[in-house]
């Protein structure tokens, strides 16, 4: 038996129309706190609604380092996270002073950042990239240059077969993209005969090679628009079905794992939600200094 959150989501919608609030929540997040956000998108995606909404406050349902980007991008705005806990394994594998040695190392590399990174990590990096640009972000790099890419060596080397630039790759990955394995591909091709396989470029190799298309979760939410397959095996984080079955009710969309729920994204309950935003708990600060920096990197992004 389901659960009925509509009070809960009507109180949100109500306290955030009282603070004067926009409330936004990844792809990952919860399906009920999906259906009470305001804007539901990839983490670059909520970023420029933050930045472009006439909001007092940005109550960010996702990750610590996306609610920093959207400080970056909104410095004059109070930015509040739904649980402090709620940080990215991913992002955490890479410091401010691994870029630094980095670049010690490699003084005339162009150092790219992947935008799950810290604020203190894109204030030492040259640009940062989504998985729906890297590629692109990579191949504008001049031919002679070297090039440091941080933090995912998965979706690195996926822009590496992409642009035929090779790159020096920091060793980090997504724990939740990791989980899912070929022989979970191949399984659920079996159980679902004529579906189509969209995978993550944050996903391994070996997994990568087994899919019909490799996109952002944005480019995954806009595929089926496009194509007839009467169903699709999702590799990524399950809370991306949520969106898929809503815009596609008459298609099957079928995770790659079970497994591969981020216990972070999953930590922001609609209950934390109001508590932060009525009592303006959590809230995200980026000190100047690295906030221009980032935002300089941020900035050659969207460009």
């Amino acid at each position: 038996m389901s659960t009925d959150f509509s009070a809960q989501q009507a109180e949100l919608r109500e306290l955030a129309a009282a603070r004067h609030a926009v409330v936004l929540a990844h792809n990952y997040q919860r399906a009920e706190v999906q259906d009470a956000a305001d804007f539901v998108g990839d983490s670059l995606e909520l970023a420029r609604k933050a930045a472009a909404t006439d909001a007092d406050v940005i109550l960010f349902c996702g990750v610590h380092f996306m609610a920093e980007t959207a400080k970056i991008l909104s410095p004059h705005r109070t930015v509040l996270m739904p649980d402090a806990r709620a940080g990215c394994p991913m992002a955490n594998m890479v410091t401010a002073a691994d870029v630094r040695e980095l670049r010690e190392k490699h003084p005339d590399a162009e150092v790219v950042a992947y935008v799950n990174t810290s604020a203190a990590v894109k204030a030492e990096v040259d640009v940062c990239c989504t998985s729906a640009n890297a590629a692109q972000i990579v191949a504008r790099v001049p031919a002679d240059r070297e090039i440091v890419f941080v933090p995912d060596q998965h979706l690195g080397d996926w822009v590496q077969r992409q642009t035929g630039r090779r790159m020096i790759l920091w060793p980090g990955y997504c724990p939740i993209h990791a989980i899912i394995q070929p022989e979970d591909i191949m399984a659920r091709r079996a159980e679902n005969p004529g579906a189509k396989v969209m995978a993550h470029p944050e996903c391994s190799r070996r997994v990568v090679d087994l899919a019909d298309v490799v996109t952002s979760t944005s480019g995954m939410l806009r595929y089926p628009e496009s194509d007839d397959a009467p169903a699709y095996i999702v590799a990524t984080e399950v809370g991306l079905l949520t969106g898929l079955r809503k815009r596609y009710p008459d298609r099957t969309f079928v995770p790659a794992s079970e497994f591969s729920v981020c216990a972070n994204m999953k930590m922001t309950t609609l209950e934390s939600a109001i508590e932060a935003l009525r009592e303006g708990r959590n809230e995200i600060t980026v000190a100047d200094e690295i906030r221009e920096r980032a935002l300089r990197a941020v900035e050659r992004m969207v460009e």
